[in-house]
């Protein structure tokens, strides 16, 4: 049976299953150009690091984990290069910042992903940017647009 995706989705799923596969497209330009470790959980730490270093207690509680899962994200980040952990001024904790390698791959998804949205503006035009604001009006209907804004998205559990 062929699945209708108009017919037989709902806006859920249908928005997940999109977002999904441009995260694919992303990750497969980040490993062709040099960041094959890179997943999609990483990002969630990202998010945190952008504005600038964090400690692992403030980063386990904007990822709403554990310190521990927190350290584990991290332990992985700082071993494959993307971030680096350091003691802070008081001694007693570790700020965790982005790497020069963690900016690079940064910038490389983001102008991957600003090179998919281009290529479908211009293939859809008024109808994708009207597609956007309808999304982000639910999004802000359904409460997790401040989530966004604050760069508090959790990963998904």
């Amino acid at each position: 049976m062929v699945v209708d995706i108009n017919a037989d989705l709902d806006l859920g799923y249908l928005a997940q299953f999109v977002g999904a596969r441009i995260n694919e497209l992303v990750l497969d330009k980040a490993r062709a150009e040099g960041h094959g470790d890179l997943r999609q959980s990483h990002g969630y730490v990202v998010q945190h690091l952008v504005e600038g270093p964090k400690q692992i207690t403030q980063l386990a509680q904007l990822l709403g984990v554990s310190q521990q899962a927190a350290s584990k994200s991290v332990g992985e980040l700082v071993e494959l290069g993307y971030v680096t952990s350091t003691v802070s001024g008081d001694r007693r904790a570790r700020e965790v910042a982005l790497s020069a390698m963690g900016k690079a791959a940064r910038a490389q998804t983001r102008k991957t992903r600003a090179r998919i949205e281009q290529k479908l503006l211009a293939r859809h035009g008024r109808e994708l940017a009207r597609a956007k604001h309808l999304l982000a009006a639910v999004l802000e209907e359904l409460g997790g647009a401040e989530a966004v804004r604050a760069r508090r998205v959790r990963e998904p559990r």
